[in-house]
């Protein structure tokens, strides 16, 4: 066996999803709004001209491969860690080996950071001087929101690049590139796939084209040839992704969803409970009848029923926690509480009108006594004094918040039903108009 057999079994051990890994923008999958031709990332790395970021999306959605793409195309050398089980001593080791590439052979360093969401204050405080100096460029990915989940200092020296979920389609198109590929794809396994076992996979990865890329090898590599092909079926999918397919077509699927939101709206908490469970057991992903939920527990709810969300919400952490089947207990009684409480649509309404005005009006100026004086002159703190500190009034006091152009705008009018019956009460006592 000589030394080219040998790489080439080592690269066929590796997973299809690591072999299929693309290696140039014109093979990456996906991500469109970030990677089109002229886009602000697609410029920034043709012209080498990348600052640090943070790649911030679900699994599977390209967010390491694109940060080893940008590696490459720009020459720079490639440090990966994992936020997991790197320490504040594997930081300081990359930093170094960045100061040394940067010194001796005008090369610049990415630090990719997987899990970046992991990392504690200590750890960033001992990446951001390298950061700062330009010394490091750094690539942080994680699935976490930063913005929330991240030391601030990190965050602010990074621009953020949203990944979205693949869709369907694009999940499916790799899938026949694999197919064919015989050199680092399935190519070489002579197999058939079914139309709607790809079908399949593609929409029940969800949005995760690493998940497809394992369904599919294990789909293939476990099917036994007949007469010297493999022919993968849609049984054979459902078993290799665990996940049955859609017991109904995509116009039945988009309508049993309407009936669902429909029902929530509507106040039957039987109808909205059978569709839901049709849903599900159909093959849908649970978390997105819950989104539905949350979205119509603010739309339809609102303030009539503040808990509503409260409600809603909790059943979205209680099922990631719990998992399937448990943590169809607490959807139901979310759905249920949503279905029995009073509506109102005030929220929504309150909401369109602001953001219209938002979008339309004049920016107008901001009242002197509302804006940050901390860093004003002496005319800037003067006319700060004019605020009237609502708590030196008992908790409420006449003022103008809105810009004058806007100042007798109304946007929310609480209705006569459940709590905003309580919120009209303390408008009232307050002398608030209606």
């Amino acid at each position: 066996m000589d030394l080219f057999d040998f790489n080439e079994n080592e690269e066929r051990a590796k997973p299809l999803a690591e072999r299929m890994r693309a290696s140039t923008m014109k093979d990456f999958v996906g991500q469109a709004h970030l990677v089109a031709e002229g886009s602000l990332l697609r410029r920034a790395i043709a012209l080498d001209r990348l600052g640090s970021c943070i790649f911030w999306g679900p699994p599977g959605c390209g967010k390491t491969t694109l940060a080893n793409i940008i590696a490459a195309q720009t020459n720079g050398a490639f440090i990966k860690l994992n936020a997991v089980n790197a320490g504040v001593a594997d930081v300081k080791k990359a930093v170094e080996t960045a100061r040394n590439n940067l010194k001796m052979y005008g090369k610049r360093t990415y630090l990719m950071l997987d899990e970046c969401h992991r990392f504690n204050k200590t750890q960033s405080d001992s990446l951001l001087p390298a950061i700062e100096q330009g010394t490091i460029l750094f690539i942080g990915s994680t699935t976490e929101n930063p913005y929330a989940s991240m030391t601030p200092a990190i965050v602010s020296r990074c621009r953020v690049f949203h990944f979205e979920p693949l869709t369907a389609g694009e999940i499916r198109g790799a899938l026949e590139r694999a197919l064919t590929d015989r050199r680092h794809g399935l190519g070489s396994y002579a197999a058939d796939v079914d139309d709607d076992a790809l079908a399949h996979l593609a929409a029940a990865a969800g949005g995760d084209l690493r998940t497809a890329y394992n369904a599919l090898e294990l789909a293939v590599l476990t099917t036994p040839p007949q007469e010297g092909r493999i022919h993968v079926t849609l049984a054979d999918a459902e078993q290799s992704i665990q996940r049955k397919a859609l017991s109904y077509n995509q116009d039945l699927y988009y309508d049993i969803l309407s009936a669902f939101c429909k029902s929530l709206r509507g106040s039957d908490a039987n109808a909205a409970l059978y569709y839901a469970m049709r849903l599900i057991e159909g093959g849908c992903d649970p978390l997105l009848v819950i989104r539905r939920l949350i979205a119509h527990a603010a739309e339809d709810v609102g303030m009539a029923d503040p808990n509503a969300l409260v409600m809603a919400v909790s059943a979205l952490t209680a099922f990631k926690n719990m998992g399937y089947p448990e943590g169809l207990l607490p959807l139901s009684e979310a759905i249920i509480y949503v279905c029995e409480a009073e509506k109102s649509n005030t929220v929504v309404s309150a909401m369109d009108a602001a953001r219209d005005d938002a979008k339309n009006a004049p920016d107008d100026a901001i009242p002197p006594y509302l804006r940050d004086s901390s860093f004003g002159d002496r005319a800037m703190k003067a006319a700060s004094a004019a605020y009237k500190y609502p708590h030196s009034y008992g908790g409420y006091v006449e003022q103008q918040y809105l810009p004058d152009s806007l100042k007798d705008r109304v946007y929310y009018t609480p209705s006569e039903k459940g709590f905003e019956q309580t919120v009209r009460e303390i408008r009232k006592r307050k002398g608030k108009k209606q």
